[in-house]
């Protein structure tokens, strides 16, 4: 069986573009400016980086841009002396030759998991034993172990039933899961099942969602994959540790905060991410087509007050 990633926070990070020659141009790859996100992530507590997710833009970035990316931050990892520092790859394709030429370049750059989102083009006319069968032939197939990506809202509503991830978590090749949805009962019944194939060192439930961290953890969850540590990686980091700790007023308190803040992500998405990275920590970053960059003035007034509270909290933190 392949072991899942380790407990803690990760970020699933946004992919920086440089601004394009022309109007006309395609933002292409800032490797500088996402190694010194990646190794501010890793210093402020951060277990591991999730690349080319949802919020990495995935969909728009080639396949050699994903070789290109993994093994330099891979490689910059290491010069840092974080060898073996945990990078998990996103897919997100429709097809199972495309999704295994995706994990294939995702291993041979470095990566060591995949996190595979479910095909949702034909959502409306898929079925449970459809999507078994689809991740049981790439994970047949795939040269890194996986884990389930569960995302309604970029996969046309698609749903997987508990009994389709109790089914798959019996596969010696997934080990995990990350839920990105509001459904507390589908986290629970995950991450407290008792069955062996789905003990925490064989399968391993992240939350897409740290507005939803300490009842995900309270229940068994492994932690979170969360937009909102892209920008606040201490805070939510102390989160995690403060709910594990059972220092339960403090992880209420910091609960609340987060849960605000992590409206910016759930209403702006990857370009919410990306607003905030610039300015709260100054680096920049174009988007590709059809995302536009920014929220302009106006909208971002909405989110200056939780920000500020963020910004103190994070700073007050070591």
């Amino acid at each position: 069986m392949a072991a899942p990633p380790p407990p803690g926070i990760y970020v699933p990070v946004p992919t920086f573009f440089s601004k394009p020659d022309s109007e006309e141009g395609i933002p292409g790859l800032d490797l500088v400016t996402q190694t010194k996100h990646g190794l501010h992530l890793a210093s402020s507590g951060i277990r591991g980086l999730v690349l080319l997710g949802s919020t990495g833009e995935a969909i728009a970035v080639t396949n050699s841009e994903r070789k290109t990316l993994l093994s330099h931050l891979r490689q910059e990892m290491d010069k840092a002396g974080r060898k073996g520092y945990p990078i998990i790859a996103g897919t997100a394709t429709q097809g199972i030759e495309d999704t295994i030429t995706q994990l294939q370049i995702s291993k041979d750059a470095g990566a060591q998991w995949g996190l595979v989102l479910a095909p949702g083009f034909f959502a409306t006319c898929i079925t449970q034993e459809g999507l078994k069968n689809w991740y049981t032939a790439i994970a047949n197939r795939s040269p890194l172990p996986i884990l389930l990506y569960h995302y309604p809202g970029v996969s046309n509503s698609l749903v997987l039933s508990a009994a389709t991830f109790t089914a798959l978590s019996s596969h010696p090749n997934i080990c995990g899961a990350k839920l990105s949805h509001g459904d507390l009962s589908l986290h629970t019944q995950l991450a407290s099942s008792p069955l062996p194939s789905m003990a925490h060192d064989k399968f391993a439930t992240f939350t897409g969602l740290g507005q939803q961290l300490l009842p995900v953890l309270t229940v068994g969850g492994a932690g979170a994959i969360d937009g909102l540590a892209a920008i606040f990686p201490k805070t939510v980091v102390q989160l995690y540790e403060s709910t594990k700790k059972e220092n339960l007023a403090e992880a209420r308190r910091l609960q609340e905060i987060v849960a605000r803040g992590e409206g910016l992500v759930v209403g702006h998405g990857v370009v919410g991410v990306k607003e905030g990275v610039r300015r709260v920590l100054g680096w920049d970053s174009e988007c590709r087509l059809p995302l536009v960059k920014g929220l302009g003035e106006e909208r971002w007034k909405d989110w200056e007050g939780v920000v500020e509270e963020l910004e103190r909290v994070e700073k007050g933190l070591r």
